[in-house]
Parts: C-alpha cells; sequence; structure tokens
C-alpha cells in the first residue's frame, strides 16, 4: 500500500522542487498556500458555472496555478531544470490572459460601479477565488522582497490573473446586475 504521508515534513520544513527544503512557515510557502487555495476556491467556482466558456477559462487558469506554484518552489540553483508551461511561467501566459480579458469586456463593457459579491453563487466564488489570488499575488511579493527568486512572469500572471477573475465575476453576475439604490 503506497502511503500518503513520508514524515519529512514533521519538523516543519517541505521539499522544493528540484532539491533543498524550506520551512513551512516561509513566506515563499505563504504564496504557495494561497495558490493552492485559489485552486480550490476555482474549482467551486467552476462546479458550479452554467456558461462553459467561462468555466473552461476556470479549469484553464486552474492548470496554470499549478505551473505557477511550481516556479515558485523550484530549487534556485536548478532553474534551469524548469519546464516552460509545466514548471516556468512564460510572458505568454501572460499575454494569453491578457487577450482573454481583453474579449470578455469586448463582448461586455465593465459598468463603472462596484458591485457586492453575492449576486449568484458563481460570481461569489469567483469573487472569492479573485481575493486568494490577490493574497497570493502579496505574499509572493513578499517572498521575493525576504530573497527567494521570484520570477516577474509568476507576479505578472498573479496580477492578470485577479484582473481576469475580476471580469469573470462581473459576467456571472448577470446583465441585469445593477447597484443598490439609494432613494
Amino acid at each position: 500500500m503506497a502511503r500518503i504521508y513520508t514524515r519529512t515534513g514533521d519538523a516543519g520544513s517541505t521539499g522544493m522542487l528540484h532539491g533543498g527544503r524550506v520551512s513551512k512557515g516561509d513566506e515563499l510557502m505563504d504564496a504557495v498556500g494561497d495558490i493552492d487555495e485559489a485552486v480550490s476556491a476555482l474549482g467551486l467556482a467552476r462546479a458550479g458555472c452554467a456558461e462553459l466558456e467561462h468555466a473552461a477559462i476556470l479549469f484553464r487558469v486552474q492548470r496554470d496555478l499549478f505551473v505557477v506554484a511550481a516556479d515558485l518552489v523550484g530549487n534556485p540553483a536548478h532553474r534551469d531544470r524548469l519546464v516552460p508551461r509545466i514548471s516556468l511561467v512564460v510572458p505568454d501566459m501572460v499575454t494569453e490572459l491578457e487577450g482573454i480579458i481583453d474579449g470578455l469586456v469586448t463582448a461586455r463593457p465593465l459598468r463603472p460601479v462596484f458591485l457586492i459579491p453575492g449576486s449568484t453563487p458563481t460570481e461569489a466564488a469567483i469573487d472569492l477565488a479573485r481575493t486568494v489570488v490577490r493574497r497570493a499575488e502579496r505574499h509572493t511579493v513578499r517572498a521575493g522582497v525576504v530573497g527567494h527568486p521570484v520570477s516577474d512572469d509568476a507576479r505578472h500572471y498573479l496580477n492578470r490573473l485577479s484582473d481576469l477573475l475580476y471580469v469573470l465575476a462581473r459576467h456571472s453576475a448577470g446583465p441585469e446586475t445593477e447597484p443598490a439604490s439609494h432613494d
């Protein structure tokens, strides 16, 4: 029987991709944990998403987030072993998100108002995922500040992903969503 537990993390460290260990309390692990949480929140959003095109986008970014996490936890001495789009974020991944955002906004321009999450279960789940991605971005920036080699492409991807999720949430809120009246 294969065991899920290894006991190697019992002392409070976790393995990096291609060797080495880092404290589970490290800022880098906060970023990776946030990414893991975002993948799950996106799964919740996708499970309730009736719009097939949007569900496909959510699935794609879930997969991309595994690439971002791998990029972040790659052993700095072995970054040359990272594989584009598998364990290394590449600039095209960011450009592709921008193309999706532009297409969605062209199809349905955003209204210049703030909406309170909760118009639909899918919109609320996407908004939750967006906030988790924002946290992942902040922790990724902090990991870089404390000395971890954080790629610009990984940071840019997280920033653009939160923009995409904002747009998808607005689409999922429905076309008739209006801010509350103050009359």
